[in-house]
């Protein structure tokens, strides 16, 4: 008797479960994809700091395109690539200023 309790509340506690982690999965890979968040970066060579946020990645996104590389994360890129990206950056700042 005591072990049919114990596999209903068990079968009951997953019945809850798997639907809840089924709504909050998918809204957590929505909010990933639609902001990028890496935070504050310094630039070495220009002595400076940038905000990155939704336009900061669009513009890295554009410079990828223009230099004909494929997208890999800004914080996993080299140091020298890094330092390409921010004389690029510096080079084509944003109309809206």
């Amino acid at each position: 008797m005591k072990s049919k309790r114990i596999l209903t509340s068990l079968t009951l506690a997953m019945a809850l479960a798997v639907p809840a982690g089924m709504l909050i999965v998918p809204r957590l890979q929505g909010q990933v994809d639609l902001k990028v968040k890496v935070g504050r970066v310094y630039d070495r060579d220009h002595k400076d700091y940038h905000n990155w946020d939704d336009r900061e990645d669009k513009a890295y996104r554009g410079y990828l395109v223009e230099n004909h590389q494929e997208y890999r994360p800004y914080g996993k890129m080299k140091r020298e690539d890094q330092s390409h990206y921010w004389a690029w950056r510096h080079a084509h700042p944003d109309d809206h200023r």
